[in-house]
């Protein structure tokens, strides 16, 4: 006689973000989420601001979710999002994603006819917009039919003006949520919904939508908690100016409620004096952001001798770090700089520098927490040894597979994302990014590889931001040209910084020109803005 055993059995327990700001409602209840006011200080500092404990967010973003339903959106419907970083801008993420609606993301600093071609993607029938951002949508809205609904979100310790638009019933956020809030049930829906719509940054080409899901952002989620990563505790303060329309925030707003996190929000004040006050005011252990803003965080303090003892690591992303600008923010701030290395289509964490790493070079953005996998192939899609130049290749869970309204896949037959940047692993498993592949500079036939240059000339304390740009040129095809922003006060002749370049990269590699900008131009995200660059300076 054959005895079967019977398989046991494991809960069906959907990966859907709910969970996270119910686990924090439900067990960290007190703890709170601070936004900065309309003087760019925290509630209780005569500057405005707000503060709301778990509990109390979790149930305004459950009555929003009856809100949200009563101006007809459905499970899958796109919800349209031009806001800064806040409590009311979470409230609003929660409430869309426990029903499943989905939150697309938009940055306020691009053109209105680029947002209004995201809105129309998206077939966005609600808007929620920041109040300072009003101006915007009277723009949008003769661009956008589909628009019927905006919703105005306020800051704290400022007057909301309700603005009036043609076609779209706007509300005032309270008013609506007086209105039409009722405390709705959350979930209920498969973890492989939408739960997130974000367009790609456009540095490099047109911006691609990234559908995340609700298991692809639950799983980044537990990749941004580990000790190696973010390492959140609830005993941290986390200051996000990563803004929320950029890559999820980094999947901050997430990780930070799964983690019992006290959240800090600059809301739209990410100037130094602001963001010391919050730092100081809400004890701010970690932070995150792009370098330019912690730059500013260095500029003010040094001009008015002020300190931020309470913080102890900043992760900084965005793009690569000059050496000389990672060793100023640890040495005057006291902090741990974490470099980290990410995308839009990665949720976006790839690799991070330890916290507890024994050394850190901003050259390294660390090794990819478990959940990430990465090779780096050569030009016949072979992995390289260790110590070799490549293309970067990603899967995962937290992965595209393929773009918002596309029908061919983004990854190969074998499930690898080629992210366009050229990267090396050394013999410990450190990644270093060295550039991106449509940065290269063809010259003659031959490549340059500006990120290598970039990284020589950002190493001197002269300077604050540089880039190399190609230039077209008849003979050559294209030669490179050095973009530099000196740092206040500094001067370094352009003959300096030539002869920085000429004991470490090959004579022709030098550039033909030396530009001076007084500010660097900067993308959305806090990139330098290369698209501009070459339209200025590019034509020889």
């Amino acid at each position: 006689m054959t005895i079967i055993a019977r398989v046991g059995a494991m809960q069906p327990y959907a990966l859907t973000l709910d969970r996270f700001i119910e686990h924090a409602a439900k067990w960290h209840g007190a703890t709170e989420v601070v936004t900065s006011g309309w003087a760019g200080g925290s509630a209780g500092t005569g500057a405005g601001g707000a503060r709301i404990a778990y509990s109390g967010l979790r149930d305004r973003s459950r009555r929003l979710s009856g809100a949200f339903l009563s101006l007809g959106l459905e499970r899958g419907d796109n919800l349209a999002l031009l806001a800064w970083n806040s409590q009311e801008h979470l409230e609003c993420w929660y409430g869309a994603m426990g029903v499943g609606i989905v939150c697309h993301t938009l940055n306020p600093r691009l053109s209105h006819t680029r947002l209004a071609s995201m809105i129309q993607q998206a077939a966005n029938r609600v808007l929620v917009v920041s109040s300072d951002l009003a101006g915007v949508v009277e723009m949008l809205i003769p661009l956008c039919p589909t628009l019927e609904h905006v919703v105005v979100l306020g800051e704290p310790g400022e007057e909301v003006t309700l603005p009036t638009y043609r076609r779209a019933r706007t509300w005032r956020y309270d008013e609506l949520l007086e209105e039409r809030g009722q405390a709705t049930t959350w979930g209920g829906f498969d973890e492989n919904a939408p739960a997130g719509l974000c367009f790609t940054s456009g540095t490099t080409g047109a911006p691609k939508g990234v559908t995340y899901t609700h298991r692809s952002n639950y799983l980044h989620t537990i990749h941004q908690l580990q000790a190696d990563v973010s390492g959140l505790t609830s005993r941290d303060s986390l200051l996000i100016a990563v803004p929320m329309f950029h890559a999820n925030g980094w999947g901050l707003p997430f990780a930070g409620p799964a983690a019992g996190t006290k959240l800090v929000f600059p809301g739209r004040h990410q100037d130094g004096r602001s963001l010391a006050n919050l730092i100081n005011t809400e004890a701010v252990t970690v932070a995150a952001g792009v370098l330019t803003v912690w730059l500013g965080l260095v500029d003010h303090l040094d001009l008015t001798g002020g300190e931020v003892p309470s913080l102890q690591r900043i992760m900084l992303g965005g793009s690569l770090v000059p050496e000389a600008s990672m060793a100023r923010l640890e040495k005057r701030l006291g902090v741990v700089v974490q470099t980290c290395w990410g995308m839009t289509e990665l949720s976006p964490i790839g690799t991070v520098t330890p916290p507890t790493a024994p050394v850190r070079r901003a050259s390294q953005s660390g090794r990819p927490p478990v959940g990430v996998d990465l090779v780096v192939t050569g030009a016949d899609g072979a992995p390289v040894p260790h110590g070799h130049e490549g293309r970067l290749r990603v899967r995962g869970a937290s992965v595209v597979e393929r773009y918002f309204g596309h029908d061919d896949p983004a990854v190969d037959a074998d499930g690898w994302f080629d992210t366009g940047d050229l990267a090396m692993i050394d013999g410990e498993g450190h990644i270093s990014i060295t550039g991106r592949a449509k940065d290269l500079i063809k010259s003659g036939g031959e490549w340059i590889n500006p990120s290598e240059m970039e990284a020589i000339i950002g190493a001197l304390p002269e300077v604050a931001l540089v880039a190399v740009v190609g230039r077209t040129h008849d003979k050559w095809g294209e030669r490179p040209i050095l973009i530099v922003e000196p740092r206040k006060g500094a001067h370094v002749s352009d003959e300096a910084l030539l002869d920085a370049l000429r004991a470490r990269v090959p004579s022709w590699w030098l550039p033909d020109a030396v530009v001076r900008v007084a500010a660097m131009p900067l993308a959305m995200t806090g990139k330098i803005d290369k698209i501009r660059l070459r339209a200025e300076h590019g034509c020889g």
